[in-house]
């Protein structure tokens, strides 16, 4: 079986969020899988996380369930151990120092740590030549920021469209963020090289919530979605002079070719109300977030019975089929014509 890594055009060539900083730590491996790479991460005394191919060269027992030692992996089944470089520093087996196999080594990955996250670069022919996505206002002044992380049923094209999609929420979220209102929704859509920009005339939408905490003065709100090649979305609603906001940024990591794992960052700019908000709102989201997690296991059940993406599209679907646009040509390898960038005005109902 082809590895999806190796057969995703050119989606290898970024970085992707393997665990929240917290998960790492120099005293267990962790196990993580990414585009079907099975991976074992580990940090360092000097701080850096190291990330190796999670399968013993021995006899492929997974690494992540065995030990650190000596700021080594250790194999569960035989001993065998590894460095942060990959090579074989210790084989108990032939004798009491373990004569090494130096000239054999692990497939190592590239680790950087931004944003409390711990990224791994999944290029396999190119080494990084890019920043990870800037999870924005992490830890910035005036800003309260937590992460959830979640695993969903379904692969990142869906899911990125799900996080970005404004109509199902009357639907999926009845009650808890959006009711049907018969409203017309004008919405302007933008593609540009590697992102799609969403920008809503709603500028009195209530969202679930937002009379009680984001917007008690009722001023008026400015509503975008954007997708950001190739797996990020960033949703915000900012209020007034942006007085107050909201705002839900979502990474997509690739587990295989329907599962995925998300780190959504949530951040929000409430004023004195941050205090309070700092109880309700991982509370709520995970409510939310948790009803999404269950349409997209039910989307998924007949993606993979029917096994085809065909989709019948409407206005309302137009930054969807611009996603879409940039991810296959990703897919195909980039070397065809490169979507070209466009905007769109367009309105649908809720």
């Amino acid at each position: 079986m082809e590895l999806m890594r190796h057969n995703c055009g050119i989606l290898n060539n970024y970085w992707y969020a393997a665990a929240l900083s917290e998960q790492v730590t120099p005293k267990e491996p962790l196990g993580r899988i990414i585009m079907d790479e099975m991976l074992a991460l580990w940090r360092m005394p000097d701080g850096s996380v190291a990330a190796v191919k999670d399968r013993c060269l021995h006899r492929n027992a997974p690494l992540s369930d065995g030990h650190i030692a000596d700021n080594c992996i250790v194999c569960p089944y035989h001993g065998w151990t590894f460095n942060q470089g990959g090579s074989c520093v210790k084989v108990p087996s032939e004798g009491p120092n373990g004569n090494p196999l130096k000239k054999r080594k692990l497939d190592t990955f590239p680790t950087v740590e931004r944003y409390g996250l711990v990224w791994v670069w999944m290029g396999v022919d190119q080494e990084p030549d890019k920043e990870p996505f800037p999870m924005p206002y992490y830890e910035d002044e005036g800003w309260e920021c937590y992460y959830m992380e979640t695993e969903f049923d379904n692969n990142v094209t869906n899911l990125v469209e799900n996080f970005m999609d404004v109509p199902h929420t009357v639907f999926v979220h009845k009650g808890w963020f959006r009711d049907r209102s018969v409203t017309r929704v004008p919405m302007k859509v933008e593609r540009t090289d590697d992102s799609v920009l969403v920008t809503y005339d709603q500028p009195y939408d209530e969202i679930g919530f937002t009379n009680l905490i984001l917007n008690p003065k009722k001023l008026p709100m400015v509503h975008t979605d954007k997708f950001y090649m190739p797996n990020t979305t960033r949703v915000d609603y900012a209020y007034g002079e942006n007085e107050r906001a909201f705002i839900i940024t979502s990474t997509c990591t690739p587990v295989s070719e329907y599962e995925t794992r998300v780190f959504t960052l949530i951040c929000y700019k409430l004023g004195w109300f941050n205090t309070v908000a700092r109880r309700l709102l991982p509370w709520y989201t995970r409510q939310v977030i948790e009803q999404d997690v269950d349409i997209m296991k039910i989307q998924s059940r007949g993606l993979k019975h029917y096994k085809t993406e065909e989709f019948v599209s409407t206005p309302a679907d137009r930054l969807h089929v611009h996603i879409e646009s940039l991810r296959n040509w990703a897919q195909e390898g980039g070397t065809k014509k490169k979507p070209a960038p466009k905007i769109d005005n367009v309105e649908f109902w809720i």
